[in-house]
């Protein structure tokens, strides 16, 4: 055991050594920054920015690569509280619950503070988040060696039925049916076992698949930039920023919030595809409901404030957790995360340690450097922030259209990638109209080559049998997981159902 400890820290110290250098610290504060500017502006997300900016790194070496997106990703999921706090915009999704106590704080005069304190909450949030990801990422590895192609499939269906459970609020089946859709959506073109071709209809051009990135591209980026040209949202600063950095009082009335909700953020990450918004408005559910002043929240609570963007940002370590050892994303912008390092030939998995020693430190120290970053320029770029909310988006998104064609076309260099955008981006624009969530289409279509391979492959083994199945207790866990939330779900489902028909009932009765 002394052996092994020793042969970890020397391998930390190596990846330390290499990492800690002029180039990438330069890189990861110049695109955390970059970052704070995207989330702070509505409507670019993390997401968004890193589905577009996956490209450019495919010439990148790798540790430049790295340090790149997650400084963008970091940096992007706190700046949204900028216009969360100043304008009652959340910047990104991952800050609405910030506008809750935020926005009010602002009009009471404390938007300087309420600035500060969200960004040193957000600060501890990726601290606690980190840590838990160094000490936690071993465990899972040793669990995953364990893993067999039955349990993978299941894994992934769990994911998938986990995340629309999660995502859509009262009606989790929405959630199912857009999950399954992307899951569907990597059926299309040659199948990876004997590469017969699939739902192709005779095209060349579908025999490749449908690429994930310029598909996410579409779901994010062409579908956000419909929504905004549709829309006219006002901008305008309510009065001055005042103070920033908080006095240590306040930091001190807020810390065992932050601590609860760093450590509700790091689990949240964990399950696949729920998201930083999710994280959020859990922590700051159960801040409210363990709070000695619950009145307070949503009049102006630091607490409040301080629960959600701690969570928000503890989070993204936590996300990283399951797509490092499990290949699964835990959120949305990890899996964008997820198809960068697959173009650098990362494959994430209970492998990891054996391919590429040390990867997982250097995840930690770049999402540390990031995380540094984050506070000292958050806290100087604060005041300036809020001239640069000044922007219209209406100017902004067309100013980025052109941005999403390189991306999709960058990948593959092929003009059916660009087509394969702009239907998707429509897909996206049609679904949210519908108030149909987008992370679940994410993780099917991340998932979907896993659940297929895993299944087929295991099929293969057992001769088509099942029974197999029933003799792998992983794989038992798992059914019956995700037996219990389909469950779950379709009761919510009923009930929501129940409710939606009481309100149409009073409303033609006339009492609404």
């Amino acid at each position: 055991m002394f052996d092994t400890f020793m042969s970890e820290l020397s391998l930390f110290w190596n990846v330390l050594g290499s990492t800690l250098t002029i180039t990438n610290m330069f890189v990861v504060t110049a695109a955390t920054v970059m970052g704070i500017i995207v989330g702070a502006i509505p409507g670019l997300t993390a997401t968004m920015a890193l589905a577009l900016l996956i490209n450019l790194t495919y010439g990148m070496n790798l540790t430049i690569a790295i340090a790149f997106l997650l400084g963008v990703y970091v940096g992007a999921v706190m700046g949204g509280c900028n216009a969360a706090i100043m304008v009652n915009i959340p910047g990104t999704p991952s800050s609405a619950a910030t506008a809750l106590d935020g926005f009010v704080l602002a009009k009471q005069g404390k938007g300087g503070l309420a600035l500060g304190t969200g960004i040193v909450a957000s600060f501890f949030g990726m601290l606690v988040s980190i840590v838990m990801l160094i000490f936690l990422s071993p465990f899972i590895y040793k669990i995953a060696l364990r893993f067999g192609q039955w349990e993978y499939f299941l894994l992934a269906v769990f994911g998938i039925m986990i995340c629309g459970n999660l995502s859509t609020g009262k009606d989790p089946i929405k959630g199912w049916i857009v999950g399954f859709l992307g899951f569907f959506v990597t059926l299309i073109g040659l199948e990876k076992v004997y590469a017969y071709p699939r739902f192709t209809f005779g095209s060349l051009d579908l025999m490749g698949g449908i690429s994930l990135i310029p598909a996410l591209i579409g779901v994010f980026g062409i579908s956000e930039v419909l929504f905004v040209l549709q829309e006219k949202v006002p901008y305008k600063i309510e009065g001055k920023v005042g103070r920033v950095i908080p006095e240590w009082k306040t930091i001190k009335a807020v810390l065992p919030t932050a601590i609860r909700s760093g450590l509700i953020g790091v689990g949240i990450g964990a399950v696949p595809g729920a998201g930083e918004d999710i994280g959020a408005w859990v922590a700051y559910d159960i801040g409210k409901r363990r709070s000695k002043h619950p009145e307070l929240y949503g009049k102006g609570s630091f607490e409040g404030l301080a629960a959600a963007e701690t969570a928000n940002n503890a989070v993204v370590g936590g996300a990283m957790i399951p797509m490092l050892t499990l290949a699964v994303p835990g959120s949305p912008p990890a899996a964008m995360f997820l198809a960068a390092i697959w173009l650098h030939g990362v494959r994430p998995g209970p492998m990891l340690p054996v391919e590429h020693p040390g990867f997982l430190y250097m995840i930690a120290i770049m999402l540390l450097c990031a995380t540094f970053a984050m506070l000292i320029w958050g806290l100087i770029l604060a005041k300036p922030m809020a001239k640069i909310l000044k922007v219209k988006r209406e100017i902004l998104m067309p100013i980025i259209v052109p941005l999403t064609v390189i991306g999709a076309y960058a990948g593959n260099v092929r003009g059916f990638d660009i087509t394969v955008m702009l239907i998707f981006g429509l897909i996206g624009y049609v679904l949210r109209k519908l108030d149909y969530p987008m992370a679940p289409l994410v993780l099917g279509i991340i998932l979907g080559d896993m659940a297929d391979i895993s299944f087929r492959q295991a099929l293969m083994q057992s001769r088509g049998s099942l029974l197999p199945l029933m003799t792998r207790p992983i794989g038992i866990i798992l059914m019956v997981a995700i037996i219990l939330i389909a469950y779950s779900g379709i009761k919510r489902a009923v009930e929501f159902s129940r409710e939606q028909r009481k309100i149409i009932e009073l409303k033609e009765a006339g009492r609404l």
